[in-house]
């Protein structure tokens, strides 16, 4: 049927009129009528409204209601109100509690949608399930007396049923303080059950209302028009600390200072409040009780100093001069603050050390100053050098000298390194070992590199297993030099040096190892590999190690670049030939490097090959300082499926890299018309490439020229 047949178009106005009227029937076939609430929105009662609830191709009709009501997304992300704490999964289709198409009167928020969400009754909604504890009055309110909306029928545009409400109590009762408590929300203070009542919260944290204070009023404390009235507590915005006993009562102890250390504290808030050292902030009932009026040795140890012997024979007087101020005579002296009544004999060596803060009783007995109670495993060894092995056996002297003429002797400040008093046998090889290296071992972080390997007990006695020749030293030693005994490098001495050391040193022998491999082996490469036109590191690797491994010299672990390395690429029938077709295997080998091969004869072509031309193209053009070219004519690759390479000619242009360019009248020409055999220098049959005529009239003098044009007259070529 053509496009032109009236019947064709007849079919297709026919299928369009049986859609339309397809599609208004499914308008028409709505499960019911909107209720009040949606069918006010035009983009909802409209025809083809269905997708804008129902979603279209590309979104779903839970996605569709929550565009609308956005409030109940934010819900849901937040984690907040009854469709957060239900979780997506849960509300995942909201037709579930609210359905549709029941009539105008139908409320879509009714008591089956509670049900739903787990609230058999509206009316006992268990408000802490959202967050928001409700207590004492609230709990005899209607739902209507905070949720405006709760019981009406229809929504006005733009109100919420149930949301919008805050948890601030200004959101729904006036503000009896006009603000002044902005910083302090009402439930600290005030509970749900009456405003009259009050109920401080977290008051204990301060000071506990208890005993004498709870029989005071706020405003007693917190007096009107003060820094700690209850409105600018409020008016403030950072935390302020608990006040103490001296900031509400006047201190008969007013002549001891601050820095006066009590060494009994109250169990509750008022810790930090010194008065608590003696008077209990809730228990007593009176600031002088009874029990102060004396002070025997367990109220002076309450003052932070115990009265032990030899300190209990003294009297009074004889640590609280009577003819001193308060303060002068009540210093508050530390138990082991010894230096606050007698001279330090050290001269404050120990002021900032582990025996200083124990104080003099840590090494001296309280009794008598001599002798010292210091020993070797109790002291010593916390000093920052514990005497192990040989250092056991030293005098104290040995180490701590005789002090000068009115100085103390030295006990501190010479530090735990071996090099202190010990010389480096090892001439500072191992002074620039890695910090890491020292820092994670015990005893090298402590006594420096020498207690890597060696014990206190001798030095000649290194810790065995402990040196890593490869950390230690920067060589590591496998391979074949792993094979060697340390004498290879380290060759014994049959002396002892002052260090009692007979073990060589390497520099000794082959001098600072700044060369690499070269300064212990000759390199039978002769530098060749260390010009700056070759690789100086590959893949990490330096060095010989850029191709060599220590296991065998002439193993190559990591291949042989043959073109990076020597600049001649091996392609071609090149790649097929072994070492020794063109490094000659020599009969002894070389004297001064070892080496088994002799050097390759050269990179150019003539250096291996004969000359095929016989030296033809010898000058200029296709020769560059006297070495022919044959790259530019010829290739190293094999012929297809032949077996012998192809020294064929593959580049050249008789128009390009010849002196005389065919044209159209030569390029018919056979080439052994101008290219003649003839006997090369050998004696060899060739062919005459050059040099040979390349003028007209060389070739077209004679008439019977066969490149002379037929048929042309006069005598030009003659």
């Amino acid at each position: 049927m053509k496009l032109s047949d009236p019947r064709l178009w007849i079919v297709l106005f026919s299928l369009a009129a049986v859609a339309l009227m397809a599609v208004g029937d499914l308008a028409l076939e709505a499960p019911g009528p909107l209720t009040t609430a949606h069918a006010r929105q035009p983009e909802l009662s409209g025809l083809g409204s269905c997708s804008n609830c129902h979603g279209g191709w590309t979104s779903d009709m839970t996605a569709s209601c929550l565009d609308c009501h956005e409030a109940i997304d934010t819900q849901l992300d937040a984690g907040a109100g009854l469709h957060g704490h239900l979780g997506r999964d849960h509300v995942a289709q909201c037709a579930v509690c609210h359905s549709e198409h029941h009539g105008p009167a139908f409320q879509i928020v009714n008591d089956r949608s509670f049900a739903i969400a787990g609230v058999p009754e509206r009316k006992a909604f268990d408000h802490d399930r959202i967050g928001f504890a409700m207590a004492g009055a609230h709990l005899e309110l209607a739902c209507a007396e905070c949720h405006v909306h709760a019981d009406a029928a229809v929504l006005e545009d733009g109100s919420h049923r149930y949301l919008g409400l805050d948890q601030d109590c200004a959101s729904c009762h006036d503000d009896a303080h006009g603000g002044d408590y902005r910083a302090v929300g009402c439930a600290d203070c005030h509970g749900q059950t009456s405003f009259d009542t009050l109920e401080p919260r977290d008051h204990a944290r301060f000071l506990e209302l208890a005993g004498p204070h709870a029989e005071v009023l706020c405003q007693d404390c917190h007096e009107p028009s003060t820094p700690h009235a209850l409105e600018s507590i409020g008016r403030g915005t950072a935390p302020r600390a608990a006040r103490t006993c001296a900031d509400c009562h006047t201190s008969p102890h007013r002549s001891l200072d601050e820095a006066t250390p009590l060494a009994v504290q109250s169990d509750g808030p008022a810790a930090i409040d010194r008065c608590a050292a003696c008077h209990h902030p809730v228990d007593h009932q009176a600031f002088r009780d009874p029990s102060l009026q004396e002070l025997d040795a367990d109220r002076h140890a309450a003052f932070g100093y115990r009265l032990d012997a030899p300190h209990d024979q003294a009297g009074c007087t004889d640590c609280h001069d009577p003819d001193l101020a308060f303060a002068e005579r009540h210093p508050g002296r530390g138990q082991n603050d010894c230096a606050r009544c007698h001279d330090d004999p050290h001269g404050g060596q120990f002021a900032d050390s582990p025996f200083g803060r124990v104080g003099c009783t840590g090494c001296h007995e309280t009794t008598a100053f001599e002798p010292h109670a210091f020993g070797i495993d109790s002291h010593h060894a916390h000093a920052g050098l514990a005497l192990e092995g040989v250092h056991r056996d030293a005098a104290c002297e040995d180490c701590h000298t005789a002090p000068e003429a009115d100085q103390p002797r030295r006990f501190r400040g010479d530090g735990a390194q071996c090099r202190r008093c010990h010389s480096d046998a090892h001439r500072g090889a191992f002074d620039r070992l890695p910090p890491d290296l020292l820092a994670n071992d015990q005893a090298a972080d402590s006594h420096g590199a020498c207690a890597l390997c060696h014990q206190p007990t001798t030095f000649a006695e290194p810790i065995e297993g402990r040196f890593d020749h490869g950390l230690h030293t920067g060589f590591v030693v496998d391979g074949a030099h792993a094979q060697d005994g340390c004498a290879i490098c380290h060759p014994r001495s049959a002396e002892p040096d002052a260090h009692g050391r007979t073990f060589g040193v390497v520099a000794e022998r082959f001098g600072e190892f700044t060369k690499g491999c070269a300064t212990c082996h000759r390199d039978p490469h002769h530098a060749v590999f260390d010009a700056t036109t070759r690789p100086a590191q590959v893949a990490g690797r330096s060095d010989c190690a850029r191709c060599h491994e220590t296991t065998s010299f002439r193993a190559l672990p990591h291949g042989f670049d043959h073109g990076a390395w020597t600049g001649f690429a091996l392609q071609g029938v090149h790649a097929e030939v072994g070492c020794t077709d063109c490094h000659a295997p020599l009969d002894q080998p070389d004297p001064d490097t070892g080496r088994t091969l002799a050097p390759a004869a050269g990179t150019v072509c003539a250096a291996c090959h004969a000359d095929p031309h016989d030296g033809q193209f010898a000058g200029g053009g296709l020769r560059a300082e006297g070495l022919t070219d044959c790259a530019r004519c010829h290739t190293t690759e094999r012929r297809t499926n032949a077996t012998e390479h192809a020294f064929r000619l593959v580049g050249f242009d008789h128009e390009t890299d010849a002196r005389f360019p065919l044209g159209e009248a030569h390029r018919a020409v056979d080439c052994a018309r101008c290219h003649k055999p003839f006997t090369g220098s050998q004696g060899q049959e060739l062919l005459r490439y050059r040099p040979i005529p390349h003028t007209c009239a060389d070739c077209h003098g004679r008439r019977d020229n066969p490149l002379r044009r037929r048929g042309t007259s006069g005598g030009g070529g003659r």
